[in-house]
């Protein structure tokens, strides 16, 4: 298996285009932000881990599969920490949350 020829990497690129990216943090994001954004990670994590879909997770959470991809992209604008806990604590995800 070789480096990909450039008509796979121009089929790639076009994918690629259509889909929105993840969400990074701001350098200066709240402490607010910062524990939602390692709640959404956790997600990413399960998803990988367990070799799950976006709707197959959707589906155990009794939820949209379009809220799932918020989440994985990190749209953190859109939740609370409650909900992002909330949605969490159904999958048992391991995780402290430390006041500082």
């Amino acid at each position: 298996m070789g480096f990909p020829t450039e008509k796979e990497l121009k089929a790639v690129r076009a994918k690629l285009e259509k889909v929105e990216p993840s969400r990074t943090l701001p350098k200066n994001a709240s402490k607010v932000d910062v524990l939602k954004y390692k709640l959404c990670e956790k997600f990413v994590v399960y998803l990988m881990k367990n070799k799950i879909s976006q709707v197959q997770l959707a589906k155990k959470l009794k939820t949209n599969p379009s809220r799932i991809n918020e989440i994985i992209k990190y749209r953190i604008d859109l939740y609370t920490i409650d909900k992002l806990m909330e949605l969490a604590e159904q999958l048992d995800l391991d995780f402290d949350v430390r006041v500082a």
